[in-house]
């Protein structure tokens, strides 16, 4: 069984959208994958449960399923740093808690499991361990989304940074196209691309009508598709 862990340079670059990418990419290869969105801050009240949108858009994707609970385990209403969410209604999140989670949904079946972050890569998770620690302690592979726009160059290349000193590895970059007007964005993905230690796996276009992914031929060596 093959674990990825899927980050982003910031908020709202996408990350949801790129993992159930990926993981609609693993079914068509006709592989078993798993979404995991184990913290999720942002979420409305359904059937007597909270649920997120990202956690149930993970889960249309896969072809591997368990209850909302299992891959979404701690959810939160409002849309807020999720630790201080937690702290609100008197929850507290540990390392432990998430291994023990992850340990629950690895007895689903999949052969791939996308395990998506929340905001971006320092995440604090209680008041004195980031989520980023979490990922370094459990070896979990890490796939690194930028959203291009202005400023991503700065935002990558720190995150590239981040996630190094933490003592992860990040196998790979995707690119993210969320603003369609974006100057330079040609000279920008060659930056990164000449600037990134690891390989660029594929390239999301900006597009309003229809999920797509060029992808690239080093996603298919990581992913051993």
């Amino acid at each position: 069984m093959s674990q990825f862990f899927i980050t982003g340079t910031d908020t709202e670059v996408g990350k949801t959208y790129v993992t159930s990418l990926l993981l609609k990419y693993l079914v068509s290869k006709k592989k078993k994958a798993l979404g995991f969105k184990p913290i999720a801050a942002g979420a409305e009240e359904a059937f007597g449960e909270l649920v997120n949108e990202d956690a149930l858009t993970l889960m249309e994707a896969a072809n591997v399923h368990g209850t909302y609970e299992q891959i979404n385990p701690f959810c939160f209403a409002p849309p807020i740093a999720p630790h201080i969410a937690a702290s609100r209604v008197d929850v507290h999140i540990s390392k432990q808690d998430l291994t023990n989670k992850l340990a629950d949904v690895s007895t689903l079946g999949a052969e791939f499991t996308m395990v998506e972050g929340a905001g971006g890569w320092a995440l604090p998770i209680n008041d004195t361990d980031f989520l980023s620690t979490w990922v370094a302690e459990q070896n979990l592979p890490v796939i690194l989304v930028v959203g291009m726009k202005l400023g991503c160059l700065n935002h990558a290349f720190l995150t590239a940074q981040a996630i190094e000193a933490s003592g992860a590895k990040c196998v790979g970059w995707i690119a993210n196209q969320i603003d369609p007007n974006m100057a330079e964005y040609d000279a920008n993905l060659e930056t990164l691309k000449q600037r990134l230690d690891f390989p660029l796996l594929a390239v999301t276009p900006y597009s309003e009508e229809k999920a797509k992914m060029q992808v690239h031929s080093a996603l298919n060596s990581l992913l051993g598709v």
